[in-house]
């Protein structure tokens, strides 16, 4: 049966359909394997590996789009398909699906050369965000000639499908017999979503050779199914008591005390010296990779005014990132929590009331405000920072005519910086101490900004550009702070969120967390170069001890000054593996209950595997599960 379905005419289209997404999803891994040919240098003996596995998930995507031409061919009489125009909606969907796959192709290409991975969940967050994205990809590429280009080769490659198609109409096949074929291509599509996944393509150390084993389409689908993970399901466990154990001891610091024995991690800090409540101004910066700086090494004089300015801040030489998106280092920042799979904190439901920094210094009297220069409806923003102890202050809220340039993203860094200053000046005019954590945006394809501002030319939209313009605008936002009556009681904190890849050849490269950190208050704050390792997450504990703020704390970040410097470590993670840092060990917990140990190399990113570490899986599942827990049963409210 299935033989004489592989040769009968009518379904011919449905073999059509699933020989054309093998052909083009190998020509789309034969581009990407071009571009990153340097990048699997010593992993070039996995080539066969490489295409043989993608066959099979290009096979299984192929069968999934073959499902409605199938149900074409099944439904349509016999009477009907003989005629010309019976062909002709059969011809549409053909068409539809090549160009589909095509534009597709494209649009990968387009995201392995920004992020070096097939699509994942940012890939169905900007689906989501079709208004900034598509706002993204006319003001980066032509769109007009991209769909004309897509719609010529549509033509090109379905038009002789589509005849030999017609050439097939004549064959007669009862109603019965239809049933059958159809269902055979059922089961098959059928058995791919159930007993294929995407660890399959995981066939080598390199990541570069994993994603090129994969199907860009297959990747998007399971990101969009599976964009959630639940801790217990998928990954190691131990018992909560232990895990709570573990955390307690590693929170240890010498202004804490915690509220009972055992069971929780709420703990007063007790200042040793009188609370200052000075202001603080924390900026977080769109993609700042630490390598972008001359004093990490980079020569394209990228960040002159941010380089100038380590000699006069307490500047943190081994900070990392918890994440590779803005809300995984919004989530570190505010929460002070390691990121949990799936999902930032900030993008999912039930996350409102959570103890946050925000909240801390709400309750201590403070203003507090989340600025932004887009829509904070973005990424879940607006909602998560209005419903956890900020008022949100976003693109709506600046005038028009006080816009010097915007992209779909938002406005420029200096008009940004231009109303936080208003919300400072508003909140010092009402006797209020402040906390406005700015977001900026300019960082960001498309990569331009207001002309005459720097040396470099925003028409060519570079990111070298962006970054440089962003520099600019801190150096121009702190000069017209400094004249404010506010300045001298002010901290300020300049902060990446993320760095601009995240892609290596390990599944988490820990050069691709390192991000620049200072904190500049000239007569308040000792300049300094520090460096402890540090996480993004500890970053609120720590300034809060710097004010010496006396709160209940329930952060499951620390205060980095009043704690062991031995009990130092740092998470990194993506959407499904969990990164735990400790010393020169990184442990990754990934789903399916599996760990493993590298020793890491901090200037290369280079990872040796290592045999198991027992007290270190212990550390890495009671940070992780413990994280996870607190979000899930409400333990991590204000």
């Amino acid at each position: 049966m299935i033989r004489n379905f592989l040769f009968s005419k009518r379904f011919l289209a449905v073999r059509f359909t699933i020989f054309t997404v093998a052909a083009i999803s190998f020509l789309t891994r034969v581009v990407l394997l071009i571009l990153s040919w340097n990048s699997i240098a010593e992993s070039r003996v996995y080539i066969p590996l490489i295409f043989l596995t993608g066959v099979l998930y290009d096979i299984v995507v192929g069968l999934f789009f073959a499902i409605p031409v199938a149900l074409y061919c099944w439904l349509l009489p016999d009477k009907f398909f003989k005629k010309k125009w019976g062909i002709w909606p059969l011809s549409f969907i053909l068409f539809i699906i090549v160009f589909i796959l095509l534009f597709t192709a494209g649009a990968e290409i387009i995201f392995w050369n920004e992020f070096n991975v097939r699509f994942n969940f940012i890939a169905v967050d900007y689906l989501i965000y079709t208004y900034e994205v598509i706002g993204n990809i006319q003001q980066s590429y032509n769109l007009p000639l991209i769909v004309a280009s897509t719609v010529t080769g549509s033509l090109l490659i379905s038009i002789p499908l589509l005849r030999k198609v017609q050439r097939s109409a004549t064959d007669t096949m009862r109603f019965g017999k239809r049933t059958v074929y159809f269902f055979i291509v059922m089961a098959f599509a059928a058995a791919g979503y159930f007993f294929v996944n995407n660890s399959y393509k995981n066939i080598s150390g390199n990541n570069y050779v994993n994603e090129l084993s994969g199907n860009g389409t297959y990747e998007f689908g399971a990101a969009f199914w599976h964009n959630e993970l639940d801790y217990e399901q998928f990954y190691l466990t131990q018992p909560m008591d232990e895990n709570v154990s573990v955390v307690r001891g590693m929170l240890q610091q010498s202004n804490a005390a915690f509220l009972s024995s055992n069971g929780i991690i709420e703990r007063n800090i007790t200042a040793d010296s009188a609370t200052a409540y000075e202001n603080v101004v924390l900026i977080s910066i769109e993609s700042l990779s630490a390598d972008f700086m001359a004093h990490f090494g980079s020569n394209q004089n990228i960040t002159p005014y941010l380089d100038s300015l380590i000699p006069e801040t307490l500047f943190f030489e081994n900070f990392y990132a918890t994440g590779t998106r803005t809300v995984r280092g919004l989530e570190a920042l505010s929460l002070a929590i390691p990121p949990t799979p799936g999902q930032s904190i900030v993008r999912r439901p039930n996350n409102e009331g959570m103890f946050t920094m925000g909240n801390v210094l709400k309750a201590k009297g403070y203003d507090t405000k989340y600025i932004y220069g887009g829509n904070s409806f973005f990424d879940n923003m607006g909602y998560f920072f209005s419903h956890s102890g900020y008022k949100v202050i976003d693109q709506s809220d600046i005038p028009e005519d006080s816009i010097h340039h915007k992209t779909v993203w938002g406005v420029a860094d200096e008009d940004e910086f231009t109303k936080a200053l208003q919300e400072a000046d508003n909140s010092f005019g009402q006797k209020k101490p402040f906390f406005n954590h700015i977001m900026t945006v300019s960082n960001h394809r498309p990569y331009t900004y207001p002309k005459g501002r720097i040396d470099l030319d925003p028409d060519k939209m570079t990111m070298e550009g962006a970054v440089k313009y962003t520099d600019w605008a801190i150096h121009d936002f702190l000069e017209r702070a400094r004249t404010k009556p506010w300045f001298a009681n002010t901290i300020f904190v300049i902060v990446s969120d993320h760095c601009s890849k995240s892609a290596g050849k390990s599944d988490l490269p820990v050069t691709r967390y390192h991000i620049p950190c200072l904190i500049y208050a000239p007569g308040k704050i000792t300049a300094r170069a520090e460096n402890r390792l540090v996480s993004q997450m500890d970053l609120a504990p720590t300034i809060l001890g710097m004010m010496n703020m006396s709160y209940t704390s329930k952060f499951l970040g620390k205060d980095i000054f009043r704690s062991d410097s031995s009990y130092d470590r740092i998470f990194i993670s993506n959407y499904q593996h969990m990164g735990y840092i400790k010393h020169d060990t990184l442990t990754i917990l990934s789903p399916q209950k599996k760990i493993e140990f590298f020793k890491i190399d901090f200037i290369t990113g280079a990872a040796q595997k290592l045999p198991a570490i027992p007290r270190l899986q212990t550390e890495a599942i009671a940070w992780y599960q413990t994280a996870s827990n607190f979000f899930n049963t409400k333990k991590y409210l204000f």
